[in-house]
């Protein structure tokens, strides 16, 4: 039967890039997102080659086997047509798209994934990512080398290990069937919004129970505000809710909604002012499928990186610690060049050093016993000598010894 809910697609250049490669469709039961690569034109095509051909699968589905078999299809017969298209044109040599679909069929939702857009589920107050991230990072994160966290900065991020592209015409293609529910929120974006905004961002917004039109303008409005530096698609779905459409006019957005052979002028680039520096997006090329043998020259890559980093911190952290070590060393030196008068017991004293402590350690030494006896001085000199006596220098320190003598042989 028809999907009964509600959804939104909604597309972006973003603030650096010149023009959209990116393609997004919401329908009547197909829900899809193609993030193109390959030059300024490449993309533009691949991603609305996947996306025009995907849309002949917005229809009702018998069962969530049928659909998913025709998402294989459908995706295969794509990369059939990047390569014939290429044969036709070579100067878009290189071209390529990711692919996340969504079919709902009943109670299930049929998912296709290639690349690193996202296919992500929130229910019961708790945002899922359901699809994985086919990138090299992603390689590195499954395998405990990095954490997720670092794998948002790392220079290579934007490395793809399988691409619906032209050179492959047996793409390998993650499908899966789950089971879904009124009530859930499914989000397909581009890496623009989930390279730019964090999950838990992206929960707040899903969150707030606004209709799909008013959340994704919010995700938007968050990827743009943190700079945007790649085309942004939002494809928002919402199980049911309060709104329910049963029959929708299909939504195309980004590259796919240009009518084929209408040249669109691109944006020209901003100029760089004072006020505001240019920018540069992110990662150039975005996106590209390497060859076999340079995944392992990424790993060597990584592997030298890694060592780098841990050797910089070595020598970060013994150049932090010799500086501690040469201040607290000046710092004892200087102490040694101080003095004052004191009390040991029931003598006048003379301390080479400073009256503080740090902890168990001292910073004064016994210089040298004047000989004077502390019930020899009145009361109020004695208290006076017992808190300690500060002198400038040892030959004050001195003076003042003289001072106290001359003060025990007056006292009666």
């Amino acid at each position: 039967m028809v999907f009964q809910g509600s959804s939104v697609a909604i597309s972006h250049t973003g603030k650096v890039r010149s023009n959209n490669q990116d393609s997004g469709y919401a329908g009547s039961n197909l829900f899809a997102v193609a993030d193109g690569m390959g030059g300024h034109a490449g993309g533009d095509v691949a991603s609305s080659i996947a996306i025009n051909r995907l849309a002949a699968l917005d229809h009702a589905y018998e069962t969530p086997s049928d659909a998913e078999r025709a998402l294989r299809d459908a995706i295969a017969d794509t990369a059939s047509r990047l390569i014939e298209t290429v044969k036709a044109k070579p100067e878009l040599a290189g071209l390529g798209t990711t692919v996340s679909a969504l079919v709902m069929v009943d109670d299930y939702a049929v998912l296709a994934h290639i690349g690193d857009s996202r296919v992500y589920l929130y229910r019961d107050d708790t945002l899922t990512q359901i699809t994985t991230d086919h990138t090299f990072v992603q390689r590195l994160v499954d395998s405990g080398r990095i954490t997720p966290e670092e794998a948002r900065y790392h220079p290579r991020r934007s490395v793809l290990m399988r691409v619906l592209g032209d050179t492959d015409a047996d793409p390998e293609l993650d499908t899966f069937i789950m089971p879904t529910q009124p009530g859930d929120r499914w989000l397909l974006c581009s890496d623009g919004l989930s390279g730019v905004v964090d999950d838990p961002h992206t929960a707040k917004a899903l969150s707030q129970g606004l209709p799909p039109g008013r959340t994704a303008d919010i995700l938007l409005r968050q990827a743009l505000d943190g700079g945007a530096p790649d085309n942004v698609t939002i494809v928002l779905v919402d199980v049911g809710g309060q709104h329910p459409v049963f029959t929708g006019t299909p939504t195309i957005v980004g590259s796919a909604s240009t009518p084929t052979g209408v040249e669109v002028p691109t944006a020209r680039p901003t100029r760089a002012g004072w006020l505001h520096a240019g920018r540069q997006a992110a990662n150039e090329p975005t996106h590209f499928e390497p060859a076999p043998e340079f995944l392992e020259e990424l790993i060597e890559e990584d592997r030298r990186r890694a060592k780098s980093r841990r050797l910089w911190w070595v020598v970060s952290l013994v150049v932090v610690l010799a500086a501690i070590g040469i201040g607290l060393f000046a710092a004892y030196s200087w102490t040694q060049t101080r003095y004052f008068v004191g009390a040991d017991e029931d003598t006048v004293v003379v301390y080479r050093g400073i009256q503080q402590n740090i902890g168990p350690i001292t910073l004064s030494t016994r210089w040298a016993d004047t000989g004077i006896d502390l019930e020899d001085l009145p009361g109020f000199v004695r208290e006076s000598v017992e808190q300690t006596i500060t002198a400038d220098s040892l030959d004050d320190a001195e003076r003042i010894v003289n001072q106290l003598r001359d003060t025990a042989e007056d006292s009666p």
